[in-house]
């Protein structure tokens, strides 16, 4: 939890204080260079991973598919409604324009969706065999990758945009973990097995 919230938090003051961030030049005109057609076609299905829109109804069936989540099934249904009150908050008060678009682009709710959801789902995998958690988990690893890298090469965010959210979300799935577990440190949720 501390490493997404750091995460969010040096980026944000970055971009506050900065006219921009180090590096977000450089890196998106990196990441633009592989836009192409069917680049940019996969990557728009891909940035679905991300919206609101499905993450939302997702979240209901992860309380189908795991007993662990349907126990405290609120605190899940709570992360999906806390993480983009507090993205669209964020992106008001830090007030920094999107590459192409004068709207306002940190931090990006796609990306923090995505770490939400999927944080969320990586947590969730621990009650899984271990071929079956070591698949979910790296799934959910890439599927958050994939849709902060989505929202650069589809010229929607800056790099430091996507990192921020990433930060953000997984800052708040950590704490939803925290409070499915309560008495328990985050390392003993980290190392337990079942």
């Amino acid at each position: 939890m501390l490493a997404g919230a750091g995460a969010f938090l040096a980026l944000a003051l970055a971009a506050i204080a900065l006219p921009s961030v180090p590096g977000d030049l450089a890196t998106r005109e990196c990441l633009l260079v592989l836009a192409t057609p069917p680049v940019v076609a996969t990557l728009r299905v891909i940035n679905h991973a991300g919206s609101w829109r499905l993450l939302f109804p997702a979240t209901l069936l992860l309380l189908v598919a795991f007993p662990r989540a349907r126990k405290r099934w609120w605190i899940w249904i709570g992360l999906m409604l806390a993480a983009p009150a507090a993205e669209g908050l964020l992106k008001i008060l830090i007030g920094r324009a999107r590459p192409e678009d004068p709207s306002m682009g940190f931090p990006s709710g796609h990306a923090t969706a995505a770490a939400a959801f999927f944080g969320a789902v990586f947590y969730l995998a621990q009650s899984l065999s271990p071929p079956a958690r070591t698949l979910v988990r790296v799934g959910a690893v890439l599927a958050i990758v994939l849709v902060a890298l989505a929202r650069v090469i589809l010229r929607a965010h800056w790099p430091a945009d996507t990192i921020a959210g990433i930060g953000l979300g997984l800052a708040f799935a950590s704490a939803a973990t925290l409070l499915a577990e309560p008495g328990r440190s985050a390392a003993e949720i980290a190392g337990r097995r079942r």
